[in-house]
């Protein structure tokens, strides 16, 4: 075999992948990193000071960054916008709704045995919901609720990505309206790369006045960047798997040994290595028909709170997350069937074009 031949690339096979698979691991990898938080027990496994939720989201927004960068490629701007906000939006509501109308109640019963006061006293039910459907999450707390807990007052710690997964999508929907940048890869490397330096020299933003908000946009943002460039390399070139191979082993170094801005200049070359092994990677045939993937993260943490309320965390922490996953799956198996594809398929519906596909976010 010749080296060029060796260096060949194959078209992504985006119907026959496992990236559902990916993405619900990563959604897992987020609620065991999280349970040593909200069990009180330290912090659990870090790598560079960043725990493994926070490389697991990492994950998210690289695949997310593929993914979305392609639906913005195969759809105008305004299906690109409902689509978006279709797929992301509805359960999120639906969360901050029974968060406040079912998670609330139990734990106020467990910890103050009444609800007198649930739905007046500060932050109220309706306070959270209200303030948070920006997407921008003020609220944590909901009155006096999760008072007695290790991690107390605050009922999902996961949800604030969501407002930079969506700003990320935006960011994209700016820069798929022009057509150099649908060309080539290269415009979008030197975006991506900008991102990149932002975030080294991210201190110099802080002592100009700009608030933490703007810091992790640009702690994410390389990562959904560096997605959008693995799309745009794999879409012209294929992808192949020595190249993927010795892709993963340079995004694994890089991170391992780069302190602060390893894990974001090394997006590209984790995207195209988790792609890679989500084409050799089988999922189980279920999986692959029911994304439950963002269900399972955006319930999690609740989940993970009402289980320390009932005891769980008492049994183990082996014990601790096995009950929480059986929780969080049936609560995001819930979310799929009820809301998520029903939203999508409403959309859908509209007539939008046949090669309008609609993908699932990472957050």
């Amino acid at each position: 075999m010749s080296a060029g031949n060796a260096l060949a690339g194959s078209p992504f096979p985006y119907r026959d992948n496992s990236l559902n698979l990916f993405r619900l691991v990563l959604a897992g990898l987020v609620l065991f990193a999280h349970s040593w938080y909200i069990a009180g027990t330290g912090v659990g496994p870090q790598i560079q000071g960043e725990n493994l939720g926070g490389w697991a989201v990492a994950g998210f927004f690289v695949l997310s960054g593929f993914l979305i960068t392609r639906s913005r490629f195969r759809t105008g701007a305004g299906d690109y916008l409902l689509h978006r906000v279709a797929r992301i939006y509805p359960a999120f509501v639906v969360c901050l709704l029974v968060t406040a109308a079912v998670f609330g109640p139990i734990a106020a019963m467990i910890e103050n045995g009444t609800l007198a006061g649930y739905v007046s006293t500060p932050i109220t039910p309706l306070e959270y919901v209200w303030a948070n459907l920006g997407l921008d999450i003020v609220n944590y707390d909901i009155g006096a609720t999760l008072d007695t807990v290790p991690y107390p007052n605050a009922w999902n710690g996961s949800l604030w990505t969501l407002y930079y997964e969506f700003l990320c999508y935006l960011i994209v929907w700016i820069l798929g309206a022009w057509a150099f940048f649908r060309r080539s890869f290269v415009p979008a490397a030197a975006v991506f790369l900008a991102s990149v330096l932002v975030w080294m020299n991210v201190g110099l933003a802080e002592r100009v006045g700009l608030d933490g908000s703007f810091v992790l946009l640009f702690k994410l943002l390389p990562f959904f960047l560096g997605g959008a460039v693995a799309f745009l390399v794999i879409e012209r070139f294929g992808i192949n798997r020595w190249i993927a191979l010795a892709s993963l082993l340079l995004a694994l170094v890089s991170i391992a040994f780069i302190p602060h801005w390893g894990g974001q200049i090394s997006s590209p070359f984790l995207a195209y290595g988790l792609l890679y092994l989500s084409t050799v990677i089988p999922q189980p045939s279920w999986i692959a028909k029911n994304d439950i993937s963002y269900g399972f993260y955006i319930y999690a943490w609740p989940i993970q709170q009402l289980t320390v309320l009932f005891g769980g965390d008492r049994w183990g922490m082996a014990v601790f997350i096995g009950i929480t996953i059986i929780g969080t799956v049936a609560l995001a198996a819930l979310s799929w069937f009820l809301v998520e594809r029903p939203c999508m398929r409403r959309v859908r519906s509209r007539g939008s074009s046949p090669r309008s596909a609609i993908v699932a976010p990472s957050a």
